[in-house]
């Protein structure tokens, strides 16, 4: 636990530290986010938090290295870890032009895919799906395949998260690093798994942009960011459905059977988006309803009917985060404490969640 302490810890400080240089750089190449009507930011903000998220992720690799925990199960830890940080560069490589050029969605996805078949071709990639306790083997190009489209899937799925990519990604990799450690432990491992190490590092990484980047925000990650670390968090999910023996992750920390154990890996980069995709969701529906163009903006998001009932700006994204937080963690408890407890630690999540929701707009209010 100690060397994932120093990989958080080296992920967070590279990060926090070149934020600085890549907002410079930044300005300099006037790679900044104008200013819409629908948005929050009233001057325009640079772009490249996704370039100090990469080198805080390189940080924390060339630092792995030289741990004795993580060094001596270096074919199972970091060569695996090795190309998920090949194809990062490559994504967020991407994303930086992107930010510059503005790229076409085609060209976009082609820079997506290259950098997913850069992974798979380094053997990072599904290799059985889980079925009702049991495993189904799928055939090489079948695996390529699956493979590439999820790690395609969850980079866009968290691209279209936006400001609240960072936040939310860092909530999601925390309950994933619980459970890939757990999970390690009940299966007898040496604690040492390749999703343990990326969830650890994508969580510093997350939390150390953050400063910059939280409300009012002085750098947007952009696209470099946002795609980097939904192609870290996807491949951290791939690494750990081959981690252990077919059957072996089957039951939970308990000894009870948990099918939420066998799938949550596959599910859980998305269960912790469900928050964004269901105000995705309402909105078309709303617009649709109305005769107007899905796409056309409003102000009745989520964030937007927080602020309507007393939330400030910073506090409605705290409650977003904690919305997400409640999905995350929740899975995670459920799928590996099966039982009572683990349905009453879930509530008392939701408890608190919906107190800060309802309650703090009222408290702010009550006069002293």
């Amino acid at each position: 636990m100690r060397a994932y302490l120093v990989v958080f810890g080296v992920a967070l400080g590279v990060t926090y530290l070149l934020g600085v240089v890549a907002r410079e750089l930044a300005l300099r190449f006037d790679a900044v986010a104008p200013v819409r009507d629908r948005d929050v930011h009233a001057v325009p903000i640079p772009y490249f938090g996704g370039v100090a998220m990469l080198g805080g992720l390189l940080g924390a690799f060339v630092v792995a290295t030289r741990l004795p925990f993580l060094a001596r199960s270096y074919d199972v830890v970091l060569a695996e870890a090795l190309p998920v940080l090949l194809g990062g560069a490559v994504i967020c490589i991407v994303g930086v032009v992107d930010d510059l050029f503005e790229l076409d969605a085609m060209s976009k996805l082609a820079g997506q895919v290259l950098a997913a078949a850069i992974v798979v071709a380094m053997g990072v990639q599904i290799v059985y799906l889980p079925l009702s306790g049991n495993t189904f083997g799928i055939d090489p190009i079948q695996s390529v395949l699956l493979t590439v489209f999820m790690i395609v899937l969850t980079a866009n799925a968290v691209n279209f998260v936006d400001g609240l990519a960072a936040g939310v990604v860092a909530i999601g990799a925390v309950a994933f690093f619980i459970f890939a450690f757990l999970l390690a432990v009940k299966n007898g491992e040496t604690h040492a798994v390749a999703a343990a190490f990326l969830t650890a590092a994508l969580a510093g990484v997350c939390i150390g942009i953050l400063p910059h980047n939280f409300f009012p925000a002085r750098m947007f990650i952009g696209d470099s960011g946002s795609m980097l670390i939904g192609f870290v968090l996807a491949c951290s999910a791939i690494s750990l459905t081959g981690q252990f023996a077919a059957g072996s992750s089957t039951q939970g920390i308990n000894g009870q059977a948990s099918l939420l154990t066998v799938y949550l890996p596959l599910f859980l980069p998305f269960t912790m988006l469900l928050v964004p995709f269901v105000d995705l969701l309402m909105a078309v529906v709303r617009r649709t309803r109305a005769g107007r163009s899905p796409f056309s903006p409003d102000k009745m998001h989520l964030h937007h009917r927080l602020l309507e009932i007393g939330h400030s700006h910073r506090r409605a994204v705290l409650v977003m985060y904690m919305l997400a937080g409640l999905v995350a963690f929740g899975s995670v408890v459920i799928s590996l404490f099966a039982g009572l407890w683990s349905y009453v630690a879930f509530g008392s999540l939701a408890a608190v969640t919906a107190v800060a929701v309802f309650w703090l707009p009222r408290w702010r209010r009550t006069p002293t």
